[in-house]
């Protein structure tokens, strides 16, 4: 006997329905950087999909290592173009705790945000060192970016180690002020590449 709900099948002979949306992560993508000056997901593009297939996309960040020390992981987006500029307000923060137990904060990063409608790359950490143990780890969702109707909001948060420092939580979010849908998203350093690491693109129903 099958479970109805408002005329749609939820359970047939104890079977959930395969066309009920259940939430679980599909895999679109997966990207590896090998000194990369950039790993670019687009819609249509080399098996990606970046459109309204999905609700909402989870891009994972495994062991992102740069070339050059100090520097930030980045990201940005295209909407409809070819230029990865779109409009965008954000804000960052971050918990640090050193490895000499000599700090331990939550503090503001106002000086990475992107204020007053910017259109650079978002930080997604602060001082990644290039250690050969050093490396991110972490994960951005992006929301309904096939929308011509809402701004498009993004939420990041990495773990990484802090240029032979400690270890360091950061959080960044904000929106893209536009109207016309994002069809790609970019990664990148703000210096040198990305000399090793993995990207997974996941679409979420």
């Amino acid at each position: 006997m099958g479970v109805i709900s408002n005329g749609t099948t939820l359970l047939d002979a104890g079977a959930i329905d395969s066309g009920i949306p259940t939430g679980a992560m599909t895999l679109i993508k997966t990207l590896t950087a090998s000194s990369s000056g950039t790993l670019s997901f687009v819609d249509g593009a080399s098996s990606v999909v970046l459109d309204d297939t999905y609700d909402s996309y989870v891009f994972k960040f495994i062991n992102i290592h740069p070339a050059t020390d100090s520097t930030e992981f980045q990201v940005n987006f295209r909407d409809g173009g070819t230029a990865y500029d779109t409009v965008k307000t954000t804000t960052g923060f971050l918990a640090i705790h050193t490895e000499s137990d000599n700090e331990a904060a939550l503090n503001d990063r106002t000086a990475s945000d992107q204020m007053a409608q910017n259109t650079g790359f978002v930080n997604l950490n602060l001082n990644m060192g290039n250690g050969n143990d050093e490396s991110l780890c972490g994960e951005l969702t992006l929301f309904s970016p096939a929308s011509t109707v809402f701004a498009k909001h993004f939420i990041a948060k990495t773990q990484y180690y802090q240029d032979g420092n400690g270890s360091i939580n950061y959080f960044s979010a904000g929106y893209g002020n536009t109207a016309t849908a994002i069809d790609g998203v970019q990664f990148k350093m703000n210096s040198g590449n990305i000399d090793s690491g993995v990207i997974k693109l996941y679409g979420i129903k």
